[in-house]
């Protein structure tokens, strides 16, 4: 059994004040997939000290950031999509993928990613996130051509269906729920193949949700939107055994705003 797991930690040194560091003792992850980690390269080693580490922080200095931290012997790493030109610091720190040798001698590819959230008013950081999401597309439909066991996790800032979304009906206009970004989801799952394990296994909903805003009552009322995924290849989600959120037992015991995703594969 392979337990991979995946978190916007919402700041990583954050986070291991807040408890992460004993929740990953407790759950006893074989990978991690970690987004908005907001550290250099030296702390996050720092921090996942025993783990092999694949690491891309943000050229804008205390945003973004993805890590691979890994059990597991990592025999490549691919960092980013080639973006250039004016968007290139704003689109660093956002895609880092690793190939992990698994016992058997078999190669597990997997992707920590974290999509930008955009913002309707502010229509330049929509065009980024169309930009981007475009490469994500190009670069699915490579991984998912050879038949590999490959998965895409992270914070897609992306809710997919009503289901998805506690309130769906007052986030139609908004910038994570629009009809053009998820349109990408159904390219990713209808057109590409992909499996949307948390749907999958999670049953119809709503829910169940994986970030709550730190704001209000959100977290406590289960006002929350389901953004952070596994999407895994066939060859990968027919291993898939079970799928659950962390879900913290209070407000007060978040280490994030972010939940984790834990999908346990049997390889």
């Amino acid at each position: 059994m392979l337990t991979v797991a995946t978190a916007n930690v919402n700041g990583i040194r954050a986070a291991v004040r807040r408890g992460m560091d004993a929740w990953i003792d407790t759950r006893t992850p074989d990978v991690l997939l970690l987004q908005e980690v907001r550290a250099p390269d030296s702390v996050v080693h720092e921090l996942l000290e025993g783990w092999h580490v694949a690491h891309q922080a943000c050229d804008l200095k205390g945003r973004a950031g993805v890590a691979v931290a890994s059990r597991l012997p990592v025999h490549a790493v691919r960092v980013g999509l080639g973006a250039d030109g004016p968007e290139a610091p704003v689109d660093t720190g956002r895609w880092v993928e690793a190939d992990l040798d698994l016992p058997d001698g078999s190669t597990l590819t997997v992707v920590s990613a974290y999509i930008h959230s955009g913002t309707v008013s502010q229509p330049e950081t929509m065009t980024q996130k169309y930009a981007y999401l475009e490469r994500v597309t190009t670069r699915l439909r490579e991984l998912a051509a050879d038949g590999r066991r490959a998965v895409l996790a992270g914070d897609l800032n992306i809710a997919h269906r009503n289901a998805d979304i506690k309130n769906w009906k007052g986030n139609l206009k908004s910038a994570g729920f629009l009809p053009e970004e998820r349109a990408y989801v159904d390219t990713w799952l209808d057109e590409i193949g992909l499996v949307d394990l948390g749907r999958a296994h999670g049953g119809e909903g709503p829910g169940p949700f994986t970030w709550w805003s730190w704001r209000g009552r959100a977290f406590d009322n289960d006002s929350g939107w389901r953004i952070d995924y596994q999407l895994a290849t066939p060859a990968l989600a027919e291993r898939a055994v079970k799928v659950e959120v962390d879900r913290a037992a209070s407000h007060e015991e978040r280490w994030s705003d972010h939940a984790p995703l834990v999908v346990t594969y049997d390889l």
